[in-house]
């Protein structure tokens, strides 16, 4: 994220505010305190479950499909993709942070070893979930999770290979491009409960084949990516105006996160902990 630089000193001409930078900041705090409610979520609800080996108390919560009597490599591997959801979602958050990839760039190298690697694992065990166990509704979601899933593989390999060949302004874009992707199934539940919030629910379907479900099939990926690329073009190349339209964007950005991320825990994760 971009640095922070406002002073205002008497005698002194007032230093341009970067605005970009802070609301790239604002939008990062509000997306970290909704990750970390999901990471809470997904530690006290799935885990305890999942290692004790009780899969079937999965099913308390609505799900496409948790746990099946029978199916022991599909509960097993859907243990592991729930519990690795935990360690991709803390993992990208501590690999934005610039502090850490400046003064503790050990942490930052290892920390984003893990990240791609789960990213990868994720990534792959979506596509066996969605087309070998079925756990889907529609096609439509059902390419929406491929698409995701392949824009992960993608980004994953062109930022390890920008960090191999030390291109590190390049690594750093496909990184956050990764982000952006990789957060996709957190960002369909606070897009659901925003515009629930905003709408009462309109176009939603009760087997999620809404007009609303079937354009967030896809916006849960493809949505964040754009936002960033802006972000990013903006801040590398973009005009005065530019990055004032950009700013203002993730600022509304963010609100829109913190409104879906509060309705997100008081519906879909806090009453099931």
């Amino acid at each position: 994220m971009a640095t922070i630089d406002a002073t205002f000193a008497p005698g002194r001409p007032a230093r341009r505010v970067d605005w970009l930078g802070r609301s790239a900041v604002f939008c990062y705090l509000t997306i970290a305190a909704g990750q970390l409610l999901f990471t809470a979520f997904i530690l006290l609800y799935y885990y305890p479950s999942a290692l004790s080996g009780d899969f079937a108390a999965w099913n308390n919560k609505p799900l496409i499909k948790g746990f099946v009597a029978g199916d022991t490599a599909g509960n097993l591997f859907f243990a592991v993709h729930v519990l690795m959801a935990a360690v991709i979602t803390l993992g990208g958050l501590v690999q934005l942070v610039p502090a850490i990839r400046g003064r503790r760039p050990a942490i930052h190298r290892w920390n984003g070893r893990v990240y791609l690697l789960s990213a990868l694992a994720l990534a792959l065990g979506g596509l066996w979930m969605t087309w070998g166990r079925g756990t889907w509704l529609n096609y439509i979601g059902a390419i929406g999770i491929t698409l995701d899933a392949l824009l992960i593989l993608a980004f994953a390999a062109l930022a390890w290979r920008a960090a191999r060949e030390r291109r590190f302004v390049d690594h750093r874009r496909w990184a956050i491009r990764l982000f952006a992707v990789a957060s996709a199934v957190w960002f369909m539940r606070v897009g659901y409960m925003a515009w629930g919030l905003a709408t009462g629910g309109a176009g939603i379907g009760k087997a999620m084949d809404g007009p609303f479900d079937l354009f967030l099939a896809f916006a849960n990926s493809l949505l964040p990516l754009a936002i960033a690329e802006l972000y990013l073009r903006a801040g590398a190349h973009g005009t005065a105006a530019a990055k004032k339209g950009v700013a203002a964007l993730l600022g509304l950005c963010g609100l829109v996160i913190l409104a879906g991320s509060a309705g997100a825990w008081m519906v879909m994760w806090g009453p099931y902990i």
